[in-house]
């Protein structure tokens, strides 16, 4: 009987060594596929889409918000959004954020990161640490940074992402620094290969007016002739 028991433990020492062995290999090989897939799509443009507008949830270590996003692509891989949100008591702000975006896999899956501004009215919360006290305000007018980092993936005319957005805030409110994880799901208004096609027709018109413009400058000195 012991020597059976010998038996079991070694062979369940053995496999759980392997196991571990295993589990590393795999997370390095995920690591490594994922870094390929980094350097692969670094010098492709991102997005399926041009033009999308939606919900976004907030979430905060303090409160949370609910708000409208819009996003319009304004250049290959570069987009602007704006996003309106609030609680519904004493936080209200508008957030203006230019993102860059690059594609995993696919146009429809992509990674974004970039920056803006902020503005609105809300809350304040001040320690006083010499009298161990906390000075809560209401109503304040706040300016500050934000930076934003995140996923998206676009499927049957609907965007959806998460996205991580701290805000360092410059005039108005204490903590300086608040964080906010987002979701957001948006309808696509205006479809990329829409949006390109409109760009160059554009384009083509541009270049005809001109070429005729052109034609004309050289044509009006007979005429008068």
């Amino acid at each position: 009987m012991a020597e059976v028991l010998n038996l079991f433990i070694h062979l369940a020492g053995f496999l759980m060594n392997k196991f571990q062995i295993y589990r590393q290999l795999m997370q390095n090989y995920f690591l490594a596929f994922v870094l390929i897939l980094l350097c692969y799509s670094g010098n492709s443009y991102g997005q399926s889409y041009g033009s999308a507008l939606g919900l976004r949830l907030g979430n905060t270590n303090q409160y949370r918000m609910i708000g409208l996003t819009v996003q319009q692509r304004i250049h290959k891989g570069l987009t602007a959004e704006g996003i309106l949100q609030s609680d519904f008591n004493v936080n209200t702000s508008f957030h203006a954020l230019l993102e860059k975006h690059k594609p995993l896999l696919s146009k429809r899956l992509n990674y974004y990161y970039g920056a803006g501004i902020s503005m609105g009215i809300g809350e304040s919360r001040e320690k006083i640490p010499e009298s161990m006290q906390m000075i809560q305000t209401y109503g304040n007018a706040l300016i500050g940074v934000d930076l934003i980092a995140g996923l998206e993936l676009t499927i049957l005319g609907v965007n959806f992402s998460v996205d991580y957005k701290p805000n360092i805030n410059i005039v108005g409110r204490q903590p300086w620094y608040n964080g906010q994880v987002g979701i957001s799901a948006r309808s696509v208004l205006v479809k990329g290969k829409q949006q390109q096609k409109k760009r160059r027709k554009k384009a083509r018109e541009k270049r005809k007016k001109e070429g005729n413009g052109f034609f004309q400058n050289i044509t009006k000195p007979l005429k008068n002739n």
